[in-house]
């Protein structure tokens, strides 16, 4: 499908053309989690503030239902589910689904007319990005793990360019066409200050707007060791709605100090107050990690899809900017030895902030913007000006 883009001419000295730059449509797809979800919004929202017009498609059941429509984009919908570890009632009903989605993806993009698509990945980009390949549209794909997903996987030889977080992630593309551009990652976090533990250091523990039961678990199972070893720390935890009365009464009885709540409004405001952060390895959480320079212990979800959160943590844990603890090895007596042992070396975990920081990329909306933009009007046979 050919976009024709029209161009506004204006007269300068000498009679010299130049062209304003061209309002365009641009497809972003990529649902069913915040990690690829907010993302997507955000080089969304970098796009419209160049005066373009992006338009989501998604699923009713994933988190894009929820936060595309806050956020005033256009959002059609389809009817798609995963393809990996979801059994084979799943398996089938996603095959069935797959061709009807995908032309219901290609009567969308006939009627916005993008000039580009943008696809963060995952089951719900699948459809979008066949369609627009059916259509010779160009494809920019953000992968923000170390290990990509299908769909990414799939769809990396025919895309234009391929944006990542992780350099590892590079193999899995043609190489001419790789850009470590980072994960966009809001504003908030990269504002937050270098902070020197003092004596006593602030700990926070967070699996995800729902919580973690293991991650819950190990920290409820550490305090004891915590206070009969007298170490001073202070603690802020995000339980998840499921296990917040039983982990604050625990907490309470305990005699610990801090917080304990089931979600945290202010991500970023807790991130500040912290020394160490012990959290899951997703994409989003690691680039909120590297933004906000902040020493980690990382214990990835084992269920993962491709193992991509172990790969994540791998990562950081090579670099230097965190401990990696297997799910299945996480208890409160290894928690507390990690714990002790950052603790008891002076400088360490300020050593491990900097290398967190070294992934941070604060200009990934606008690159993956920009990107957008080149292949744009690339595509229509134009220079970008």
């Amino acid at each position: 499908m050919k976009v024709r883009i029209r161009l506004r001419k204006r007269a300068e000295p000498q009679t010299r053309l130049t062209y304003a730059r061209p309002k365009l449509s641009f497809l972003m797809v990529g649902g069913g989690t915040a990690g690829h979800v907010i993302p997507a919004i955000a080089v969304a929202r970098e796009l419209r503030g160049r005066g373009h017009k992006p338009f989501f498609i998604g699923t009713r059941e994933g988190l894009e239902a929820k936060l595309v429509p806050k956020e005033n984009f256009p959002l059609e919908f389809i009817d798609i589910g995963g393809l990996k570890r979801v059994g084979w009632r799943q398996t089938l009903r996603t095959l069935i689904q797959l061709p009807v989605s995908t032309w219901k993806s290609i009567r969308y993009i006939r009627k916005y007319r993008p000039a580009a698509v943008f696809s963060m990945g995952g089951y719900v980009a699948g459809p979008a990005t066949i369609a627009a390949w059916l259509l010779g549209l160009p494809i920019v794909l953000m992968e923000p793990n170390a290990v990509p997903g299908l769909v990414n996987r799939c769809i990396g030889w025919v895309a234009k360019r391929a944006l990542l977080s992780f350099p590892e992630a590079a193999r899995h593309f043609p190489a001419s066409r790789v850009e470590v551009t980072g994960l966009p990652v809001r504003s908030d976090f990269f504002q937050i200050p270098t902070k020197k533990p003092g004596a006593k250091i602030t700990v926070l523990v967070t699996g995800g707007s729902r919580g973690s039961q293991r991650l819950n678990q190990a920290a409820q199972q550490s305090w004891a060791e915590f206070r009969e070893r007298r170490v001073p720390i202070r603690w802020i935890h995000q339980t998840g709605a499921q296990d917040f009365e039983r982990i604050k009464q625990a907490f309470e009885a305990e005699g610990c100090e801090g917080l304990v709540v089931p979600f945290l409004e202010n991500m970023p405001q807790a991130f500040a107050q912290a020394d160490l952060v012990i959290c899951r390895s997703g994409a989003g959480t690691v680039s909120e990690l590297a933004a906000a320079g902040k020493p980690s212990i990382l214990v990835p979800f084992p269920f993962a899809a491709d193992d991509h959160q172990l790969r994540n943590a791998e990562s950081m844990a090579k670099a230097g900017a965190a401990r990696l603890i297997l799910d299945k090895e996480c208890t409160g007596a290894e928690l507390f030895h990690h714990v002790q042992e950052l603790v008891s070396e002076p400088g360490l975990l300020e050593a491990m902030g900097q290398a967190a920081r070294k992934f941070a990329r604060p200009q990934a909306a606008r690159r993956a913007a920009q990107i957008l933009e080149e292949e744009a009007l690339q595509a229509a046979g134009l220079q970008r000006g």
